[in-house]
């Protein structure tokens, strides 16, 4: 049977992510996080000085008129963690997956399922996926293989019920099912 997927580890990721940024670039720019210090140099150089990748900034960047609420000019850390709480809580577009998701630096497999069956996942069509949806699809999904599976051994054990001695023709002992129908249309 398939393992049960969970989406908390890509979720929580992707807020870490988001989180560590900001946590960086605010200690860096004494003006806060603005727009303007988003694209200087020595924003990209605080974080890679720190291990970071670049496309949570770029994420922010892309996003900023999103993630400044207030409309204020700056991101502020209760902006980013109303932010991060929202994703969690709303779910993630296939954009900001594809966006976030590959920056968390974690194994793709969960990501690249998520991704490939999003439409599969995202059981109210909201255009979203949250946890709840993904374990529920891994749920679904893992049932759904073990009825294949099931059915499949069925059919192989099937043939028990086949009689083979009636000649070139094969016959089932269900055939007279068939074979009353066959009468009546005739």
């Amino acid at each position: 049977m398939a393992t049960r997927i969970d989406g908390s580890a890509l979720f929580s990721a992707m807020n870490s992510g988001l989180n560590n940024t900001f946590s960086i670039l605010s200690t860096t720019f004494s003006d806060g996080v603005t727009l303007a210090n988003l694209a200087k140099n020595d924003a990209s150089n605080a974080l890679s000085s720190n291990g970071l990748n670049q496309n949570f900034k770029s994420f922010m960047q892309t996003n900023f008129s999103t993630l400044d609420k207030n409309h204020d000019g700056k991101i502020t850390s209760d902006e980013i963690q109303a932010y991060s709480s929202n994703l969690t809580r709303q779910g993630m577009t296939m954009e900001q997956l594809a966006q976030l998701g590959t920056s968390t630096g974690m194994s793709s497999s969960l990501l690249d399922t998520v991704m490939s069956h999003f439409n599969e996942i995202d059981a109210n069509k909201d255009g979203k996926v949250t946890n709840a949806e993904i374990q529920a699809y891994g749920v679904n999904s893992s049932v759904e293989k073990q009825k294949k599976y099931d059915r499949t051994q069925m059919l192989k054990q099937m043939s028990t019920f086949y009689d083979t001695s009636s000649g070139d023709k094969e016959a089932s002992l269900l055939d007279y099912k068939y074979l009353d129908e066959d009468k009546e249309k005739s």
